[in-house]
């Protein structure tokens, strides 16, 4: 008995000092399927019913997904994150190395219809800056873009 409770406590021990596992991370083709979604539902159902839909967690919102849409002349129009910047400008919004990430989401959104853009962004869930990876995506009744992040 004693050797079972000995072996029991061993593994106990093993179990408790194993490193916390890494941070979940979601990938790129789920950043692109929520965004074409978004897409679909903007043009179904337009902005105001989007903006319900992308507010609630669910299939547009979890984790740390969430569905942006801005205008080409780059106004947040939907941000879940914090509702009270929709209808602000992010046009000259920089990463953390400077780069103009708002002008090069709406640079492909305009030129390519969609596509990725890249740049570093400070992650909630590490606190720390990390690469971000966005889908973006051209939505065109109505004309807006519409994208998902997710840090690599």
């Amino acid at each position: 008995m004693k050797a079972r409770i000995a072996g029991f406590c061993a593994i106990l021990l093993v179990a408790c000092s194993a490193p916390a596992a890494a941070v979940d991370r979601h990938s790129p083709d789920e950043a692109k399927a929520v965004t074409l979604r978004a897409a679909a539902v903007l043009s179904k159902h337009g902005i105001d019913e989007a903006r319900r839909m992308f507010h609630a967690d669910g299939l547009f919102k979890y984790d740390e997904i969430y569905v942006n849409v801005i205008d080409f002349n780059g106004t947040w129009l939907i941000y879940p994150p914090n509702p009270r910047n929709e209808g602000k400008s992010v046009l000259n919004v920089k990463d953390a190395d400077g780069k103009l990430l708002v002008q090069d989401i709406i640079r492909v959104a305009q030129n390519d219809g969609e596509g990725w853009v890249e740049y570093r962004w400070l992650n909630p869930a590490t606190n720390k800056i990390e690469m971000k990876q966005t889908f973006v995506k051209r939505v065109e009744n109505p004309r807006v873009i519409t994208y998902v992040g997710v840090y690599r």
